[in-house]
Parts: C-alpha cells; structure tokens; sequence
C-alpha cells in the first residue's frame, strides 16, 4: 500500500478508513495464476493468465506438479480437469520471454524451467486416474505439454493448435518427440518442420485431440463429468463421445490436410531435411511451393535437430523422449539461434531473425550431435 493512501485514510473516520483501507487492498489484489479446487470428486486445475493467453512460468509448474500428485494419491479424487481462463486460450505456449532473458543473465531458470516443465509433463503422460484436458483456444508448445499426454483431450471450434518452435530456434518440445511421430504417417513431422496451424474438428481429425465438443457445450461436459459417480475411462470415453455426436459443427468440412495426406507422405519421406527440400522444389505443385517457403525461413540448426529428434523418438518411451529433449533444451539455450529467434519473433518482432548457421548445408551431422549429447550440469532425473 502506498504512502500517500495510508495518510488520506488517515484523516477518514474510523469506519471511512477501514473501508478505504480495504478498498485500496481488493483494487491491488492479485489473481493466482493457477486455480486448485476439488469440486466433488473432481480435481479441477484452471489456468489463470488470460491476459498473456495463460503462458505458462515456472512459479505455476511448481503450483501443478505437487497438487497433481497429491490428487493421485487422494482415494477422494476420481477424475482431475485442467482447463485455461478467458476464453481465448487453453495455453499458449511456455514464457519462453522470462527464459531468455534469465539464460542471458546467467540466472538457472534455463535448467529449472525446462527441467521441471518436463517433469510435469511426465506425470502427466504417467497419470493413474484419468486425466481431461478441455484445450478450448489456443493450444501450443507449453500448453500442448499441459495437455496431449493425458488420456483425454478435448478440442473445441476454437481450438488452435500448432507446434511453431523451428520458427524460433528450438524444437516441438514438451515430449513433441514422443506423439509427433505416432501421428499416421509423416503428419507429425510435417507439424514439426513448418509449424502447420490446426484448428477446430481438424485437432481431433490429426490425432492430438481424442474428442470435439462445441465450445457452448463445454459448461454442461463439465458438470456431467464431475457429476460422474466413481467413473471409469469407459465411462468417461462414453460422456466425451455422447457430448461429441451433439456437436454438428463443421462435421461435413473435410480434414483440411486431407487432399495432402499423400503428398505430406511422399514429399517428407527422406533421411535428411535436405532431402525433403529437394522433394518439395522437385515436385513444384502450390502446396509442396508453399512448405518449401516455410522452411526456408526457419533456423536450419531446428529443422535439423527437430528431424533427429522424431527419428530417434518414434522408438523411445515418454520419459526417455524427455529426457533427451531436455539436453535439447540446454544445448539451444547455449546456442545462438533461439536467442535471435525470441528477438526476431517476440521482442523486436521485424520477423527477420538472422540464423547462424545460415543454410542446410552448413549444419553439419557433428553439430547436430553435439545438440543430443548429455549436458555438462547433468540429465534430466525423474523421482
């Protein structure tokens, strides 16, 4: 409370200064950014950044993590839901922003954040009880964490989704190289690469939601869901799937990637991400024209890194996937493109990040692999 309001609230009578007093602490109080309720037998975690479109910090991965335990171990808690505020966004993304700035200043949040982020992650994808992600708006990096890995994810008309770390010199982190490549064919790796936007009924039709419900009926899914007495995931699938038929919204619209399956499957079989440019200038069709722009403009290093780590993923559990995407994470904050991505796309935001190396062919196989060998701090360890 500041001075000057201490001193007016003085001269007030008694009761005007109470009021006053307590006035000035509701209009400076602050909302938690992430809400933990039990409702029933529910556990329900809301996350509660609307204004930055619930980005995720370390300080809520440290509110997440012990309750979503504490719940696993509750013989009163059946059933946990974890949804975001405001309407615009589920979470859309990690406050890559905060990271930067403290790998810069020589601060541990680089480590800490990752390291703990990726620990959640694995509890979740781990979970004994069944786990409902409502991704209402939009869904990426960090928030695709908070969500793809539990058993049931539901998308709604106002869902986006997308994985668009190449276009700032990382990669699909959060276990990216664990459902990514077990998408139907080559899908997960063209996500990857370009960082494809999917919206709406398309998130399901992809594979990274389980369900589409209507957004209007998301309030009357959740009532039923708490409602649910001892549920099983049976019971649970056959909710999610009552409530999905009720949603005619966009249901005759094809899946937007549908007419490209094939093409997607042809032009990004290949043993290197030079291969694959070679396919799409090749092919010279609008749609192969239109990937071969977009990954011209992403780092190299990412689009490189990012194909190894599908590779090598598409054979690796959750927890190992983690593990090595978590040398990744410490292996690009040493390097310089995700710094000038972050500059290029977040804080200078000219879109015009100057990637060093600059093209394919100076991203050797050696820097490549010095990206996925074990840092010098130490591996990722889950208790």
């Amino acid at each position: 409370m500041s001075l000057t309001v201490l001193a007016s609230a003085y001269r007030l009578k008694p009761l005007h200064r109470l009021q006053r007093i307590q006035a000035h602490l509701m209009s400076s109080h602050v909302e938690p950014e992430v809400l933990l309720e039990k409702v029933g037998r529910t556990g329900v975690i809301t996350i509660n950044r609307p204004k930055v479109l619930n980005a995720l910090n370390l300080t809520m991965i440290r509110q997440i993590y012990p309750q979503l335990k504490k719940w696993e171990n509750d013989s009163e808690v059946d059933i946990v839901i974890i949804k975001g505020a405001g309407g615009k966004a589920f979470c859309a993304g990690g406050d890559i922003r905060a990271v930067t700035e403290a790998g810069k200043a020589g601060g541990s949040l680089a480590q800490d954040f990752f390291r703990e982020e990726y620990i959640l992650n694995n509890a979740i994808g781990a979970y004994r009880k069944p786990y409902i992600a409502i991704i209402d708006g939009i869904t990426m990096g960090g928030g695709v964490g908070l969500s793809v890995h539990g058993r049931f994810r539901v998308a709604t008309e106002k869902t986006l989704f997308a994985m668009p770390e190449t276009a700032i010199g990382l990669f699909p982190d959060v276990g990216g190289g664990y459902f990514l490549p077990r998408l139907r064919g080559k899908l997960g790796l063209f996500l990857a690469l370009t960082g494809f936007r999917l919206k709406g009924r398309d998130v399901q039709r992809a594979g990274v939601a389980t369900h589409f419900v209507e957004s209007n009926k998301i309030p009357d899914l959740e009532k039923e869901l708490v409602d649910l007495k001892c549920p099983s995931n049976a019971d649970i699938s056959k909710l999610l799937e009552f409530h999905q038929k009720q949603s005619s919204l966009d249901s005759e619209k094809p899946f937007v990637l549908e007419k490209h399956l094939s093409e997607i499957d042809r032009l990004f079989s290949s043993s290197s991400v030079e291969g694959i440019m070679q396919n799409l200038r090749a092919d010279g069709s609008d749609f192969a024209n239109k990937q071969a722009e977009t990954l011209s403009k992403m780092s190299p290093t990412s689009l490189k890194i990012t194909f190894k780590q599908l590779q090598l993923g598409a054979a690796l559990s959750l927890q190992d996937v983690l593990v090595m995407e978590y040398r990744l994470s410490q292996a690009c904050m040493r390097g310089c493109d995700f710094h000038e991505g972050v500059r290029a796309v977040l804080v200078d935001r000219d879109q015009n990040p100057k990637w060093n190396p600059s093209t394919l062919d100076q991203v050797s196989d050696q820097l490549v692999d010095k990206y996925f060998s074990s840092p010098a701090e130490k591996d990722l360890m889950f208790t």
